[in-house]
């Protein structure tokens, strides 16, 4: 009494399965996507994105524990030629902490 085995495709029904040609051409052509305008950043922010650049600069050397304009100073003095656009910045707006003190003015030493 042996059971007679048959093939799986006798209990599963066989599905085949579409060409990729066809699946293409049901699939609904996605938009084009249109690139974003970049908002429009005022003076202001554009100066501190400047200024945010020039902390980050190491070739300047560090900028923790002093002034953004003692820092640019220093930098003269040792002949590192610093930005000149950063210091007429730093000298147009010197009483504003945002761009007196430097990025990581926050943060304790």
């Amino acid at each position: 009494m042996t059971a007679k085995r048959g093939l799986i495709t006798d209990t599963f029904k066989v599905v085949k399965k579409a060409k990729r040609e066809d699946r293409r051409d049901k699939k609904p052509p996605s938009p084009p996507v249109a690139d974003p305008e970049p908002p429009l950043l005022s003076k202001r922010e554009i100066e501190l994105h400047e200024l945010k650049n020039f902390d980050l600069d190491w070739r300047f050397g560090p900028c923790t524990g002093i002034s953004r304009l003692q820092r640019w100073e220093r930098a003269a003095l040792h002949g590192l030629d610093p930005p000149r656009d950063i210091k007429d910045i730093l000298l147009k707006e010197n009483t504003d902490p945002e761009y007196t003190y430097s990025l990581w003015r926050d943060y304790p030493l």
